[in-house]
């Protein structure tokens, strides 16, 4: 069975970013992909910061990207980059942490001025830990997911079809590579 990990790299659990994260989530179990997350935010800061390789959360993390066949980058975008809180995990990941995965960056953004964040900021970094099946990903814009009174996120049906179809091209992939 196909796993999943998905490091989720923005600082709050609440945050339009989670209701990418529950759609994920929700496309996985009904896929019956196993998946887990890495809430990177609640992994020990000075851990991350100082770059503790041998940390057990750190390394129970990495055992989880380790173990994955497929792996979903989640991250918004900040000063038009994807968040330091993502980087700071993506540096104790091993240099070919991402080798051999199929891996799907998504990214959250104010405007459509930093579309093209994925390509030309994320993926460089994701290719440099060995990852050669990266997929096209998607850009969401805050605007077009809202929070709901019930504690749900409620997406627009425009980006909710562009998820839609890059986690389709994710699971053909992995029905094909794994």
């Amino acid at each position: 069975m196909t796993k999943a990990v998905i490091i989720y790299g923005g600082n709050s659990k609440k945050s339009r970013l989670k209701g990418i994260l529950d759609k994920v989530d929700h496309f996985f179990q009904e896929e019956g992909l196993l998946s887990d997350t890495i809430y990177v935010h609640d992994l020990p800061a000075a851990d991350l910061i100082q770059a503790n390789y041998q940390s057990e959360a750190i390394l129970e993390a990495n055992a989880k990207v380790e173990s994955a066949q497929v792996v979903v980058v989640l991250t918004p975008v900040y000063k038009a980059a994807y968040t330091g809180i993502l980087k700071t995990y993506l540096d104790l990941l091993p240099q070919k942490g991402l080798e051999g995965k199929t891996v799907l960056p998504l990214v959250l953004g104010g405007s459509f001025g930093h579309l093209l964040v994925i390509d030309y900021a994320l993926k460089p970094v994701l290719s440099a830990l060995g990852a050669t099946d990266i997929l096209s990903g998607a850009y969401v814009l805050d605007t077009q997911i809202e929070y709901t009174e019930n504690n749900q996120y409620l997406i627009s049906a425009e980006a909710d079809e562009r998820l839609d179809r890059v986690l389709n091209t994710l699971k053909e992939k992995a029905k094909r590579n794994f």
